[in-house]
């Protein structure tokens, strides 16, 4: 899947900024099987982080249409747009080139449509048809490391449409043991990042989970503890069938849930059932066995992902019912100023504890709690690429390197192309380059390993206060990082501001020896020969 344009008609986003912008990201005819990030950069404020969610809300939109048990609900249904996007259908060789909509007709309340296009012209596809399940995004990925939650939206969303249901069926009996379908949406988040890296260390190759590691002090899993606590006070209570007791008296399960409890106890190296607050303790020590337990139960990492991140799902129900019911409703409003709090450890229904890791060199255990931001968030991105790796799936990811230090940043996209996955590496033409990713960023680093074409500058208009998108003008690969600020940020020169009023000051100066003293005081930069170069100057002029 590649994406190819994206024109914004209306949109409850950025204060309405956001309408009428149209991007083409890239022409039609892309090799699907080369991967080919998209880098966003600007300043803060300048729409990036609104222009992903808008993609996100645009999919969404169509996802819930066309695939209505998967997509429950969609977050912006008054959202007008056009999407078009190259997908390959079936492992045949050349795309469809398909075009996903929702525009005013009149006074008609608009509909999602979907298009391929066919010898130059646009032919409509049904939903109902089942061939158009091919044309969508397999997966949809949103990944976010800060506070700022203006792309968890939508996905949010899409998690409460699934928690919803997977409440209803756990309190109708009748429906308990249907599986609920997972959502197509999916975000990562500090809230997941556990989740995350406990399904790529069990159940990832042993490559895989060197590569996940490699900028850590640690060398591999150690051991985990699982705490499931079902007697909750905040529990909804289940009504009793006819001559019937209620299964539990907390917490109501479906059965494939009540499954994943009882796959944990067998691949636990020990276990504790607690019956008075129905809780459960399940502790595992990670060696070769505990891996091929977890294997016999899930294929893949995704699948366990999936699993322990459904399980961590019934910790909303530690949140009183009314602040769900606000978030809800904030949502629905478009509010973004907060998201649902989270619960207490002692709270939560599911969570993880005494997590470690064998330290590097055979030198005792590591705590993942003193792991750093930038080592937890290193693991946690490519733990993210390492599970999804098959075609047709999208990442929209929010500033993924916030929290790295510069040289992990020069580093990052050689990362991502040569992180080994179930299908391969994205560096090859294969399965796993045929994705698509957008993110954003506020350095220069990304930009510089990306040809123009593929960076977009987004800037705020002064007089207007619009949003305007560009491609830089000049050419960012492998370019340096003064001229990228110079040409994104407007950054000349790249030095900060304290020292270049000292700069400035010195450069006003008359007095050769007081611009001597304060050079002094520089480190080495253009500006400070440009300050020897006044001195020289003024000296010629006191000779003559």
């Amino acid at each position: 899947m590649k994406l190819l344009r994206v024109h914004i008609v209306s949109a409850q986003s950025c204060g309405g900024l956001l309408d009428g912008i149209e991007v083409c990201l890239r022409e039609s005819g892309a090799n699907q099987f080369v991967f080919e990030p998209l880098c966003l950069i600007g300043r803060n404020g300048a729409g990036k982080s609104q222009f992903i969610q808008v993609i996100a809300e645009a999919l969404q939109s169509l996802l819930h249409a066309a695939a209505p048990s998967e997509e429950r609900a969609e977050g912006n249904p008054d959202l007008q747009f056009e999407i078009e996007y190259e997908i390959t259908v079936n492992g045949q060789q050349d795309p469809v080139h398909v075009k996903a909509a929702r525009l005013a007709e009149g006074r008609r309340r608009p509909t999602v449509t979907l298009a391929k296009k066919a010898l130059d012209e646009w032919v409509d596809c049904k939903f109902s048809d089942p061939k158009t399940a091919a044309l969508l995004p397999t997966k949809v990925i949103g990944y976010t490391s800060g506070a700022n939650e203006t792309l968890s939206l939508p996905f949010l969303v899409s998690r409460s449409g699934y928690a919803d249901e997977v409440g209803r069926r756990a309190l109708d009996e009748s429906k308990a043991q249907d599986a609920v379908p997972d959502t197509r949406l999916m975000l990562i988040d500090y809230g997941t990042h556990l989740e995350v890296l406990a399904a790529n260390l069990l159940l990832g190759s042993t490559e895989q989970r060197l590569a996940l590691l490699d900028d850590a002090r640690v060398q591999d899993f150690h051991s985990f503890r699982c705490v499931v606590q079902l007697a909750h006070s905040a529990a909804p209570k289940a009504p009793a069938a006819k001559g019937e007791a209620r299964r539990r008296k907390g917490i109501q399960l479906t059965d494939e849930l009540e499954s994943y409890l009882d796959q944990l106890r067998r691949c636990a190296t020990s276990y504790h059932h607690e019956p008075n607050t129905d809780s459960y303790t399940f502790d595992f020590l990670v060696t070769g066995e505990t891996r091929k337990a977890f294997a016999s139960f899930w294929s893949s990492s995704l699948g366990l992902y999936a699993a322990l991140h459904k399980l961590a799902m019934l910790n909303d129900l530690a949140i009183p019912k009314t602040t769900r019911e606000r978030f809800r409703r904030e949502t629905q409003q478009r509010k973004f100023a907060s998201r649902l709090p989270e619960p207490q450890d002692e709270d939560k229904v599911f969570r993880f504890e005494r997590v470690v890791f064998s330290a590097s060199g055979a030198q005792g255990l590591v705590d993942y709690v003193s792991l750093s931001d930038g080592e937890h968030q290193m693991a946690q991105l490519l733990g993210t690429m390492c599970m999804v790796s098959f075609p047709n799936a999208l990442f929209l990811l929010d500033e993924p390197e916030s929290h790295f230090n510069p040289q992990w940043r020069v580093k990052l996209l050689t990362k991502v192309l040569a992180l080994p996955t179930a299908c391969g590496v994205r560096e090859e033409h294969g399965p796993a380059a045929m994705q698509d990713c957008l993110l954003t960023t506020h350095s220069p680093f990304v930009p510089s390993d990306m040809p123009k074409e593929r960076v977009f500058i987004f800037s705020k208009n002064d007089e207007t206060g619009r949003i305007e998108i560009r491609n830089p003008d000049i050419e960012t690969f492998g370019t340096t990082f003064d001229a990228i600020l110079a040409e994104c940020f407007e950054i000349r020169p790249p030095i900060s501001d304290v020292s270049m009023a000292k700069i400035e000051s010195l450069k006003s100066s008359d007095d050769p020896a007081t611009i001597q003293e304060g050079m002094l005081e520089l480190g080495d930069s253009v500006e400070k020969i440009m300050l020897a170069d006044r001195v020289r100057q003024l000296q010629r002029q006191g000779k003559q």
